[in-house]
């Protein structure tokens, strides 16, 4: 008997090949009716014999596509209209889109055979795509994911791209920005003057011969450009620096495939599977003592942050190099990724020697992902390129029209649908205009997306923080959430926890519930409340914001809180050789009557001042880059801890500074990293015995450490203790907003 059966799915199933895979599957059981895009996901109408129609849902279930994801599956009965066929029918679109934008998926290997075939018409063609591969998130301006809604709508398709684009059965049907040499962008090597020197392919060839001679070039991918230079030319990685003033922060490295991988590196078997994976993210690991790669690429680490070549081109700039590039995001420090030849000519005129573009539009700037590999599962450093726009479904379904806007550094926002919450790319650090107006920018992206204006918006307590002053301009019912406890609610949320749960949130900065810098912090949370029962003896931020950039104020500041007055004729210290008697003087008059020094428990901090002591950091270069330092340095993981003391959850670190100082003074600091490490793993593990019925949730920027998060997580299973870390959102402060969402939609 013949029935009909209506079938809606949710999740990542627009743009990704979802649409012919249903059409294939339906010809394959003989059954009638249609398929189409809505605003929710994809609408299946079907007629046929009830256990042909069954067979046929648990096939959708189980033989995805590649890009797929089904979050939500619902089978009605529907009324028998006695179809004649199968077909697939135009998208519908509606006022109330919750369908899940697709990330940007580097090149499959199907389309990488094809432009390696030269009997294919797309052979060496460095814009090749399908249903499986390319981008979609970057040239999207709305939904539901059509042709005339993203930037390759201006280009006409020849007849050949038309015919494989209306065949269901193509792997390019409906696949947005197909094209070819004959219908489609068009590429070109420019000066900064606007001046076309090279087009087509010849254009990459001449960007081998430039890089060859040690230029540095502009390249557009899939959501910005990098700028890139010879890898293994330590002069060359230099005047990159020099250029982009970016003296030693490391720098990403693009290399040709896996094998070339091995040669500079030393990868587990997780760190391989990630680095081929469809996503190709940036993934950082240890790089091999010998390699051709220059030194300055990451200088005084022994990690290396790696990928492969993900677009087309370049694949074919490859086949014309033999060397790695440093492919870092061409952007002025503080600024997001640009997109545009126009950003790269009037900001990188003095940065760049050529500027490799074309003419399919980046609509929406998104910068590689950045993960590393802890406990053999990925931890999300920067969410970006392949995993985002990230989507984590609701066990329940949602009402409210909520948007969280995160924290001030690695901003984020999320936004709750029906059925899900979405986190957008990283936007950057909110202390230019220009990453300012790319928050804007990204806030309206996502509202026009979804077609959703939120009802209220939750943001950071810290009132000096932009997005928290964005928020209090908006005529919309606004709530603050405190930062520390956002950080745990976001991995709550991506584990799906509801339970009570003990928490450390060690970060650099967050405003407390006190007023004060908060860092180190122990917490009993659940979804509604939150109590903080454990931190570091909060300590002067001597001159504020200074004490941040400059670890050596950090250890002046501890100096004086455990020696007083007078340190500077005490100790020889590698630190004092960067102030004066008077400086020493005028800052502890700072510290003893707290002048423009508020107090902070940072664990951030603490890792700023044991990298001072040691003379390995005085001035930071970068955001993290003690922690980077240290644990370059750690070998002995049975080294023992240091001294400490907790009185009432207040946790005593002097005795720990204190053995420091003496071990620097007797020239025997070699295991000071190791112990200050466990020292750490030491006192999670204290609280953790406190409360041995809750799960452990760690979250916050410093578990970033690899060290540190990697022996917590050896004592914790020693112990049999149930815990949870964030995985496939960022453990920093650009999973705040997830966590901000979290506390809006379960109160």
């Amino acid at each position: 008997m013949e029935v009909n059966k209506e079938v809606s799915i949710k999740g990542i199933v627009q743009g990704v090949g979802f649409r012919p895979f249903i059409y294939k599957l339906a010809l394959d059981y003989k059954l009638n009716g249609y398929v189409r895009n809505n605003a929710y996901g994809v609408y299946v109408e079907v007629e046929g014999e009830a256990f042909e129609i069954e067979a046929f849902i648990q096939d959708i279930e189980t033989k995805l596509p590649p890009l797929a994801r089904i979050d939500a599956l619902s089978v009605e009965n529907g009324t028998v209209k006695k179809h004649k066929d199968f077909h697939i029918i135009e998208s519908q679109h509606t006022h109330s889109n919750t369908a899940i934008v697709s990330p940007d998926i580097a090149i499959c290997d199907k389309c990488l055979a094809e432009m390696n075939a030269q009997s294919n018409r797309r052979f060496k063609y460095p814009l090749i795509n399908c249903t499986e591969c390319g981008p979609r998130y970057s040239i999207i301006s709305a939904l539901p994911y059509d042709r005339k809604y993203t930037s390759m709508g201006k280009f006409t398709m020849c007849k050949n791209c038309q015919s494989e684009y209306e065949n269901p059965l193509d792997r390019r049907y409906h696949a947005q920005p197909v094209s070819c040499y004959d219908c489609g962008p068009s590429i070109g090597l420019y000066d900064t003057n606007d001046n076309l020197l090279y087009e087509k392919n010849e254009s990459i060839i001449e960007v081998a011969k430039l890089l060859k001679l040690g230029k540095i070039v502009a390249i557009k991918g899939i959501g910005g450009f990098h700028i890139v230079c010879d890898g293994s030319n330590e002069d060359a990685v230099e005047n990159l620096r020099i250029r982009k003033k970016r003296s030693k922060k490391p720098l990403a490295v693009m290399l040709s495939n896996i094998d070339e991988i091995k040669k500079h590196t030393i990868c587990n078997d997780k760190e391989l599977e990630l680095i081929e994976s469809k996503e190709r993210p940036i993934v950082i690991v240890e790089k091999k003592q010998s390699t051709s790669m220059a030194k300055n690429v990451a200088p005084d680490i022994n990690k290396l942050g790696v990928m492969i070549a993900y677009t087309p081109l370049h694949h074919i700039l490859f086949e014309h190099i033999d060397f790695p590039l440093v492919a870092t995001s061409a952007n002025r420090s503080g600024e997001p990724i640009y997109r545009t030849y126009a950003q790269i000519r009037d900001n990188l005129a003095e940065v760049v020697d050529a500027i490799l573009d074309f003419d399919r539009e980046i609509i929406n700037a998104v910068d590689d992902s950045v993960v590393q590999v802890i406990d053999n599962k990925m931890q999300i450093l920067r969410l970006g390129r392949g995993y985002a726009p990230l989507s984590i479904p609701l066990k329940q379904s949602n009402s409210k029209k909520v948007l969280a806007v995160g924290a001030q550094q690695k901003s984020a926002i999320a936004l709750a649908l029906t059925d899900a919450v979405v986190l957008s790319p990283y936007i950057g650090d909110l202390e230019s205009i220009e990453a300012f107006e790319y928050f804007e920018r990204t806030i309206e992206t996502f509202k026009g997306f979804y077609e959703l204006e939120p009802e209220k918006i939750i943001c950071d307590k810290h009132p000096a923080y932009m997005s928290t002053r964005w928020t209090k301009e908006k005529s919309v019912f606004s709530v603050e959430i405190q930062h520390h406890y956002a950080h745990v609610l976001a991995c709550m949320m991506e584990h799906q926890l509801n339970e009570k749960v003990l928490a450390f949130s060690f970060d650099g900065t967050g405003y407390g519930e006190d007023s004060t810098i908060w860092g180190s912090e122990v917490m009993i949370c659940d979804l509604s409340t939150t109590k903080r029962i454990g931190h570091i003896t909060p300590v002067p931020l001597l001159g504020s914001t200074l004490a941040i950039k400059e670890p050596r104020r950090m250890a002046l500041c501890m100096l004086f809180e455990c020696y007083g007055s007078q340190i500077e004729d005490k100790f020889k210290l590698e630190l004092f050789s960067d102030f004066s008697s008077k400086d020493i003087e005028l800052l502890y008059k700072v510290w003893e009557k707290r002048l423009n020094s508020p107090l902070t428990s940072s664990m951030g901090r603490l890792f700023d001042t044991v990298a001072s002591l040691m003379g390995l950091l005085q001035i930071s270069n970068y955001d993290g880059q003690s922690g980077l330092l240290l644990e370059s340095m750690c070998t002995d993981v049975k080294a023992l801890p240091f001294n400490y003391s907790i009185d009432d959850g207040v946790i005593n670190i002097k005795p720990m500074i204190q053995e420091i100082v003496a071990l620097v003074l007797d020239g025997t600091k070699e295991d000071i990293p190791d112990r200050f490490i466990n020292t750490l793993v030491a006192i999670i593990n204290d609280f953790s015995d406190l409360y041995p019925s809750l799960c452990v949730v760690l979250s916050g920027g410093v578990f970033q450490n690899k060290t540190l998060l990697e022996r917590t997580v050896q004592q914790l299973k020693m112990k049999s203790r149930r815990y949870y870390m964030q995985e496939i959102t960022p453990i920093n402060d650009g999973g705040i907003a997830l966590g901000q969402l979290t506390y809006s939609l379960y109160n």
